[in-house]
Order: structure tokens, then C-alpha cells, then sequence
């Protein structure tokens, strides 16, 4: 075997080896979480708390970026239906682009900034301060009350949120058109939903679910597995965030093709 050849296997099957081990890590977690989820005790009082961290301390931004997001995509929309004369089609247009896609879309991403960066974090730094084993003393144990409950939490209120960026976004598109065309909010409304399916509606709400999930336990994953002490818990911080906002846009590219082929059959 020539240097070049051997530096390059020395190089790569390291990397594959990692890789591998990575994924075989995550699966365990991922199997852990599942069986944990069905045993008790389950921690409702701490659900709720962070259903509260998670779902109310993102209003703010959601509120914000669903906002600018429906007068923005209203604004852009705009020339090009005018163009053939069709400004009428801009409700149902922008209607159709926020609850298909761009309402779960934003709310997934912004949450996985934010709540996914959080949960690492302190998760994280309970891990490096040796606050998990001190519950483990206390038996109580960790792994449920740390991570199930911030999976569970993430995974009901990312479809919540969603929902209301989304009527948040209808609200600033419908202000953008009322200033323009002078169309009434009824008029607006049924312009809208006119063009709505039931398809529309559940494949939304479903993504959510799984976007929220994959937030919470890609977070909890990357902080209950930190180490290398305050330095390991901003990587944790920010692995969080990538790996979730990667999995997000892999798992929209998914969904939407499911979609696609459902619709493919008239269902």
C-alpha cells in the first residue's frame, strides 16, 4: 500500500468509526427515551413548567418573526400577481405558503435556536457540574426527569407555536392587503381558506409534532452526553442547534414528498 493510500485510510476510518459509534449512541438514546416516556413517575409538574419555558418565553419571537414574515412574503407576492392581474389570489397564495410550509418551517427553526441551544446548555452544565449524579444519589432518576420531560415538552408545544405564528403571519398579510386592495377581513378569510385542505391542515400539525421532538431530543442528547467542562457544554450548545436545524430541513424535505405523493392520489 503507498503513504498516500495509507495516510488517507488513517484519516477516513477514524471518521467512519465515529460516525458509527455517533449514530449507534443516538439510537440507544433514542430507544431509552421511548421506553422511558411509558413508566412512571412522569413528572407532570415539570411538563408543565417547561411546556411554560418553552411554549410562553417564545411568544415574543414568534410573535415578531410570524409577523414580518406575512407582510414580507404579502410584499414580495405582490408585482408578480399584479403582473397578470391576479392580486386577488394573493390571500389564498399566502394562506397556502403559511400553513403548508412556511408557519411550521420558521416556528421549527426558531425553536431549535432557541429552546434547542437552552436545553443543551443546561443540560450541560448540570452534566459537567455533577448535578445528574447528585439525582442519581437522591434517586431520582436523571435521565427522566431531564430529558423525557423536555422531549415531551418540545413535542407539544412546537405544533402549538406554529399554529400561532401562523395566525400571527395571516394577521400581518391581511393588514398588508387591506392597505392595498382595501379587501375586507371576511373577504381575506375566505380568499384564504377557500383553497385549504384537510390534507393541508394535518400534514402541518404532523410535521410540527416531529420537528418538536427531534428538537428536544437532539438537545437533550447533545447536553446529556457533554464533557470537557464549560468548553463542552457551548459545543453542546451549539451542536444542538445544527444538528437540530439540519434534521429539521431533511425531515421537511421528507414529509413534503409524503405529501406530494398522497396528494398524487387524490386523498
Amino acid at each position: 500500500m503507498s503513504t498516500a493510500a495509507h495516510l488517507t485510510r488513517s484519516v477516513i476510518a477514524p471518521g467512519i468509526d465515529s460516525f458509527a459509534i455517533g449514530v449507534h449512541a443516538g439510537a440507544q438514546f433514542l430507544r431509552r427515551t421511548v421506553v422511558e416516556l411509558f413508566h412512571r413517575p412522569f413528572h407532570v409538574r415539570e411538563v408543565i413548567k417547561q411546556c411554560y419555558e418553552i411554549g410562553f418565553r417564545s411568544l415574543p419571537l414568534i410573535t415578531l418573526t410570524g409577523f414580518v414574515t406575512g407582510i414580507v412574503f404579502t410584499k414580495q407576492s405582490r408585482p408578480s400577481l399584479e403582473a397578470f392581474g391576479a392580486t386577488s389570489w394573493l390571500p389564498s397564495l399566502i394562506t397556502i405558503a403559511l400553513v403548508r410550509s412556511l408557519a411550521p418551517l420558521i416556528t421549527a427553526l426558531i425553536c431549535a435556536g432557541k429552546v434547542g441551544s437552552h436545553i443543551g446548555a443546561e443540560i450541560g452544565s448540570m452534566k459537567v457540574t455533577e448535578q445528574i449524579e447528585a439525582m442519581e444519589v437522591s434517586a431520582i432518576n436523571p435521565f427522566k426527569f431531564l430529558v423525557v420531560t423536555r422531549t415531551i415538552a418540545t413535542t407539544l408545544m412546537v405544533p402549538v407555536l406554529a399554529l400561532y405564528c401562523c395566525l400571527i403571519g395571516l394577521v400581518g398579510a391581511y393588514l398588508n392587503v387591506h392597505g392595498n386592495e382595501a379587501v375586507s377581513l371576511a373577504g381575506f378569510l375566505k380568499g384564504g381558506f377557500s383553497t385549504i385542505t384537510f390534507l393541508d391542515v394535518w400534514s402541518s400539525v404532523g410535521k410540527t409534532f416531529v420537528f418538536g421532538f427531534t428538537i428536544g431530543i437532539i438537545a437533550c442528547y447533545q447536553g446529556y452526553n457533554t464533557s470537557s467542562g464549560t468548553r463542552g457544554v457551548g459545543r453542546a450548545a451549539n451542536a444542538s442547534v445544527v444538528l437540530a436545524m439540519f434534521a429539521i430541513l431533511i425531515e421537511e424535505v421528507l414529509i413534503v414528498q409524503i405529501i406530494t405523493w398522497i396528494r398524487g392520489f387524490g386523498l
